[in-house]
């Protein structure tokens, strides 16, 4: 025997009733414009007496139409759903979003429409039509008269405040209507951050918020910024109204909404000092490290990993605001043996004092490329949280303690000179004879040299001063800078270098180019010194590009083949220097005796 149809629920729910567990039967489902988070999918259901399409599938539960579990004619209880106001050609309409669905009986066992439905909307309402139209439909009228549905008080995704306004999910929000409230969990609180452009300066802070249905994010700016940033507390659960919703910019944003909310003069936050067991703390969607080697740049995920070394902290030098910088990096592993650099900064850098073995979660970590390698650094919205006490931090502390500890990683990132790529010491003849190079892609590989000379002309050029801009300025003759790139005049400049240096080892020599940051290590002074000597000190400018002759490090060079004048020509780049370890290079030479002599470990 089939089950009943919960007749009359639709009316109910449609007038803002809440029916606890209706029974409905799938008549159809017809699937929306696509979405920065995946497709969206409007169901037609019945009750028995009427049906409705005003009624959608939370994305999570998609996979049940692409999988046709939710095929038509299916019967279906509906454990947890939520209302939502849309406008519909002028008029506001309640639409039911369906949050967790069990099916009861599959669509092939039932294959018939079942009660005498009446669609309110099947004029005008696309797939109602197509299901209405089936020429199987027929009418079965219930063995015995449907059970009344009985009105529900409370729900879980609907709580009350005081003020007797119903809280609404975060996965039914949309900005077609704004008279709501949600009641979410603060997962993450940024720092404050400011800036400065030609079109002004400000602040702002942003939060991600968490409740049973989903999360999206919040922002203040300016004056909110001020109001909410010191109320908010992270763990922290609210009842929040009157903000701005628009589109996720999914550059900056991996939350799983479509949507992203921001503070207006109107808003109102509320402390929520209920018990709020029921909603969750953050949320990860941990991946494996070794997916980042093949993600794009720029592209945001969580990561879970254990910290197998760290630098000391560095002090740098920002080229366009001259303030100074602090810099830590960070190695951490996984269970699929890769690791991989995360870059911090600031007092985050200087704050951590994490042992070798601690296990670090980061949320929206952003994937970098440097130097043929990748790399992962913390922007505003990011999260980390060390040592969690969640099963995967558990489970990953006991295989480094078994197997990862005592296993060689590779690393995805170029933190020192013979990581990153898995690769090869050369020396300068090796990659002569192997034609490194000489390929459709350029080679890698490191070795150790030292810098025979450097050239002093042309080592210097006048750049843009904008951030992110390397390229050279034109002089106007009239104290002002152009950059035919940004297309922007500026009074001033900053200097970048251009080394060309001379590098030789043992069975060869070979010239090789070194851009800003490497030149400087090279001749031990920042670019912006070196031009200042060259316009007042010529004599010592010269004396300091000398100085740099007859030093050794480990170099990490590129080879590839550019055309120039239409004449292909072998091009060599440092993408890394470092000071030579001499127990690493020591270790490496005894293995190469080791294979030379074909001397087994």
């Amino acid at each position: 025997m089939l089950p009943e149809l919960t007749a009359g629920a639709l009316d109910l729910i449609m007038n803002g009733t809440e029916v606890e567990n209706p029974v409905f039967q799938i008549l159809g489902h017809k699937r929306l414009a696509s979405s920065s988070t995946g497709e969206r999918y409007r169901l037609l259901v019945s009750d028995g007496v009427k049906s409705n399409s005003f009624t959608m599938l939370a994305t999570q539960l998609n996979n049940l139409i692409t999988d046709n579990i939710l095929s038509e004619h299916s019967i279906v209880r509906i454990n947890r759903y939520a209302l939502s106001m849309v406008n519909n050609g002028g008029t506001q309409r309640r639409v039911m979003v369906i949050l967790n669905i069990e099916v009861l009986v599959p669509g092939n066992e039932v294959g018939v429409v079942l009660g005498d439905v009446n669609s309110e909307n099947a004029k005008s309402e696309e797939v109602a039509n197509h299901a209405a139209n089936k020429p199987n439909v027929v009418s079965q009228k219930p063995a015995a008269p449907a059970p009344a549905p009985k009105p529900t008080q409370n729900n879980n995704l609907n709580d009350s405040i005081s003020s007797g306004i119903n809280t609404t999910p975060i996965i039914a929000l949309s900005p077609y209507q704004n008279r709501w409230v949600i009641k979410a969990r603060v997962a993450i609180k940024s720092p404050i951050r400011t800036w400065s452009n030609s079109r002004g300066e400000g602040k702002l802070f942003s939060m991600d918020l968490l409740d049973e249905s989903g999360e999206i994010r919040c922002t203040a700016f300016r004056e909110q910024c001020d109001q909410f940033y010191d109320m908010i507390e992270i763990g922290e659960v609210y009842y929040i109204s009157r903000c701005m919703l628009k589109p996720a910019n999914k550059q900056f944003n991996n939350l799983k909404n479509d949507y992203e909310m921001t503070l207006t003069n109107d808003s109102e936050v509320i402390v929520c000092n209920e018990e709020n067991e029921k909603i969750p703390n953050l949320q990860f969607n941990f991946m494996p490290i070794s997916v980042i080697e093949t993600t794009p740049k720029d592209e945001l995920l969580d990561v879970l990993g254990i910290v197998k070394s760290f630098s000391d902290v560095q002090n740098l030098i920002a080229r366009t605001t001259g303030r100074e910088l602090k810099k830590r990096d960070v190695n951490i592993v996984d269970e699929s043996n890769n690791m991989v650099s995360v870059t911090l900064w600031g007092q985050q850098a200087v704050d951590c004092d994490w042992s070798t073995n601690s296990v670090i979660a980061i949320k929206g970590a952003k994937i970098g490329e440097y130097q043929g390698g990748k790399n992962l650094s913390l922007v505003a919205s990011s999260m980390l949280q060390v040592d969690p006490d969640i099963p995967q931090a558990h489970k990953l502390r006991g295989w480094f303690r078994t197997v990862g500890a005592n296993t060689e990683s590779r690393s995805l990132s170029t933190t020192n000179a013979s990581s990153g790529m898995n690769v090869q010491w050369v020396t300068f003849q090796e990659a002569d004879e192997n034609k490194f190079g000489h390929q459709d892609h350029p080679s890698y590989f490191i070795c150790k040299a030292t810098v025979n000379l450097i050239r002093s002309e042309n080592v210097l050029y006048k750049a843009c001063p904008s951030e992110g801009c390397r390229k050279k300025v034109v002089d106007q003759s009239n104290g002002m800078y152009k950059c035919e790139k940004c297309q922007r005049e500026f009074p001033n400049f900053i200097y970048r270098l251009v080394a060309t240096a001379n590098l030789v080892d043992w069975t060869g020599n070979e010239w090789a180019t070194a851009f800003n940051e490497d030149a400087e290590i090279l001749m031990k002074a920042s670019a912006q010194e070196l031009g200042e000597l060259n316009e007042k000190h010529k004599d010592t400018f010269l004396e300091k590009i000398g100085a740099a002759a007859f030093k050794s490090y480990i170099f990490k060079l590129r080879y590839r083949m550019e055309n120039f004048n239409d004449e292909n020509k072998l091009k060599a780049t440092i993408v890394n220097i470092q000071p030579i370890n001499y127990k690493e290079y020591t270790e490496h030479l005894l293995n190469k005796i080791q294979e030379l002599a074909d001397i087994k470990k």
